[in-house]
């Protein structure tokens, strides 16, 4: 059994704290929070100890999950690295592309596991596509949400756009060649809504709009291939596949045959995969101490974690030299 603790008892603190109390091979040994009244109120509501530092946390445990703001992120990863714990970090994984580097060659030197925690990989509406997905071309996300001050401390990019971010590294296998965005801020300091064109050395291209000021929420991406078109609802959890090939079968009813201006025929057919219901933050967290117990690579590495940061802040740099020529 592992012995983890919590920093940071915030909105999503208190679920992970949730899940991992569920997790049998976890011994939740407790939590800190600099915030008195948060601090208080979770170890009563959730019968959890509370630690009065996160020294004092980081001695009594083997696992450190890091669900603390964005800006504090380097601080509690490199101190819990350098005492060798093994470290579960939510996205993004830092708040800088220096500070990744920085706690890269640390996490080497410590030799222990490092997973960041980009939670759409284990959405179960993703896990279902997956299996479809080949070589995509075209990517189209859109993620919305209505407006909340949690997470305005970084820009939409890195707060909302990073899950889109992953997905596309994830199944894109290549590297980018150019980028252009633009964005506009509303109501915080950095932009609160960005759009990205992202051009990859393979010829696929993607385009990702993020917006935390939405009438709705939305979380929807669409993936189209050279067989193949694939919803993906994440907010949802539904799938949706049109598979298109040349061989036609009339007996399928979910299918469709389509006359080309050659003269040739195609057959749509349309399929919806099974969705095994899961709770994302639990599985990822179990996923964890999977790798930890069995020294396995875990499912969202360190440098996945990197990669995601530092196209985001390339997408940033797109957008405030896009800002720029505006002004001129």
């Amino acid at each position: 059994m592992l012995k983890i603790g919590v920093l940071g008892a915030g909105h999503l603190g208190k679920i992970h704290i949730k899940c991992i109390k569920q997790i049998a091979r976890y011994e939740l040994v407790g939590f800190y929070d600099p915030v008195e009244e948060t601090a208080h109120n979770v170890e009563e509501e959730l019968n959890v100890k509370c630690f009065d530092s996160i020294d004092a946390l980081m001695d009594a445990v083997d696992v450190v999950d890091i669900v603390t703001p964005t800006v504090r992120h380097f601080e509690c990863a490199s101190k819990a690295l350098l005492k060798r714990k093994h470290v579960f970090i939510e996205k993004p994984i830092v708040a800088t592309p220096d500070e990744a580097n920085a706690l890269k060659k640390i996490a080497d030197e410590a030799g222990v596991k490092v997973q960041v925690g980009h939670v759409e990989r284990f959405n179960p509406a993703f896990i279902a596509a997956e299996p479809f997905i080949g070589e995509p071309l075209f990517i189209e996300a859109h993620r919305l949400a209505q407006f909340n001050p949690r997470g305005t401390d970084v820009p939409v990019v890195l707060d909302l756009m990073v899950h889109d971010l992953d997905i596309l590294l994830t199944i894109v296998k290549s590297s980018v060649s150019h980028i252009s965005a633009s964005g506009v801020s509303v109501v915080s300091p950095t932009p609160d809504i960005t759009n990205a064109r992202i051009e990859f050395e393979n010829g696929a291209v993607a385009n990702l709009t993020a917006s935390r000021l939405s009438m709705k929420n939305m979380r929807k991406t669409r993936i189209f291939q050279r067989d193949a078109y694939i919803t993906i609802d994440f907010l949802e959890k539904k799938t949706e596949i049109f598979r298109i090939s040349d061989t036609i079968d009339d007996s399928n009813p979910l299918s469709a045959t389509i006359n080309l201006a050659d003269g040739s025929e195609k057959q749509i057919t349309f399929q919806m995969p099974e969705i095994h219901e899961i709770n994302a933050i639990k599985t990822e967290l179990e996923s964890f101490c999977d790798a930890i117990m069995h020294n396995t690579r875990p499912a969202v590495t360190i440098d996945d974690g990197i990669n995601v940061l530092k196209l985001a802040y390339r997408i940033l740099d797109a957008v405030a030299n896009a800002t720029a020529k505006v002004k001129k």
